[in-house]
């Protein structure tokens, strides 16, 4: 083979795209900021047909969030369990985190469908234990009043094995998170805590220590804040990106950090070509 044909040779396949480059054209550190997903070569061009699904998402999130936190620690003379803002609880934290899920399961971004059907669910949960309709007390008591089912130990534990089971969820959530950005990664972290805390709050109730149970509600209130922040943040950063705004603010990827299975692989593949 001459020189000149083994250059070309080489040319060709320096110039060879992969699969993930063919069928997502995003830039690796651009698509961690978009989905909160780690980077799938997925085929078609649903992403540049629909808009993206994940700050809708984010804002259904923290519209319930942010004031139920705040209200867990008492701000304002908050209270009352969040009734007052129940139908924030299903609209925005429910449904409009529902629709979100749907959006991301059409573009084929598997961990983000997961993660906000999973909270989505969780804020539907959450309005619907407030309703009177659903009366999720009555069975905890023999006389029938709901209220006071709500208090006994029997609702009080169940509901804390509840929220022991969504916080392995979320800790499951977090390990994935461990490939995509620095802020998801926070939130979840928080968000394991966050419900370890409620657990323990109900728990106490069940012992009749409602004095020490209302003291670990302020706390994971305050966690409950404090994973929000990074929500927050990644909120802002998807809304700027969305408008092409000049101002470019990281989230951390970590995409590079962590490498993936099928990254490995490629990466074995060019270093023996």
């Amino acid at each position: 083979m001459s020189d000149k044909a083994e250059a070309s040779g080489t040319e060709t396949l320096r110039r060879m795209q992969t699969a993930e480059s063919v069928l997502l054209p995003i830039p690796r550190d651009t698509f961690e900021k978009l989905y909160l997903t780690p980077k799938m070569p997925i085929a078609g061009n649903l992403r540049r047909t629909f808009g993206n699904p994940t700050p809708i998402s984010l804002m259904g999130f923290l519209a319930a969030a942010t004031p139920n936190a705040m209200l867990h620690m008492g701000w304002r003379g908050a209270g009352g369990d969040g009734g007052a803002i129940l139908p924030a609880y299903i609209f925005f934290g429910g449904i409009v985190q529902v629709i979100g899920a749907i959006g991301e399961w059409i573009l084929g971004n598997t961990f983000s469908c997961a993660v906000f059907f999973t909270y989505g669910a969780f804020w539907l949960a959450q309005g619907a234990s407030l309703m009177p309709f659903f009366a999720v007390g009555i069975n905890y008591t023999s006389t029938g009043d709901n209220l006071l089912g709500k208090e006994t130990t029997g609702y009080n534990a169940t509901t804390g094995l509840y929220y022991v089971t969504l916080a392995l969820i979320t800790f499951v959530y977090l390990i994935c998170s461990i490939r995509t950005n620095i802020c998801l990664f926070l939130a979840l972290f928080f968000l394991v805590l966050t419900y370890s805390l409620y657990a323990a709050v109900y728990f106490y109730n069940a012992l009749g220590d409602f004095g020490f149970a209302g003291k670990l509600e302020i706390v994971a209130g305050a966690f409950n804040f404090i994973l929000c922040i990074p929500i927050w943040y990644i909120f802002i950063v998807q809304m700027l990106e969305s408008i092409d705004f000049p101002i470019v603010l990281p989230v951390g990827d970590l995409s590079e950090v962590v490498k993936g299975r099928r990254q490995k692989v490629r990466t074995d593949m060019e270093d023996e070509v």
